[in-house]
């Protein structure tokens, strides 16, 4: 499998960052406006707070602008949301719903580690400052 798909690695990845910071942004926009089939939720603080960072967060690292602080708040956000709204119910996130969180958690600390990679405005920005 290296084989095959080894040397697609850096194109395979901003493909990853694109569209988890797209599905993520689709989740700030629930809470914001209510699209997507969401209930805004801009009356309750922690809601609003959410759905800030999930729709800033998710723009800017699908964008690739500022990913690695990007990424790391949204990481911080869904460890936040696994312990304060899932993590009561049941240990095991696959029984109390939360999976979807701790898989966010976990991607976007990755790409808080791994940066940007191609096809993102920090590596644009970065070449023109050389």
């Amino acid at each position: 499998m290296k084989r095959i798909l080894g040397n697609s690695s850096e194109r395979i990845f901003p493909v990853l960052r694109i569209v988890a910071g797209g599905l993520f942004a689709c989740h700030g926009g629930q809470k914001l406006f209510g699209a997507f089939g969401g209930k805004t939720e801009l009356n309750d603080p922690l809601g609003l707070a959410a759905g800030i960072i999930e729709f800033g967060a998710g723009l800017l690292i699908a964008v690739g602008l500022f990913t690695r602080i990007a990424a790391f708040l949204a990481s911080g956000e869904m460890a936040v949301a696994y312990f304060k709204a899932h993590a009561s119910r049941a240990f095991w996130p696959i029984m109390n719903h939360g999976e979807l969180a701790v898989l966010y958690c976990f991607l976007f600390l990755y790409i808080a580690a791994h940066g940007p990679g191609r096809w993102s405005l920090d590596s644009v920005m970065g070449k023109s400052r050389r």
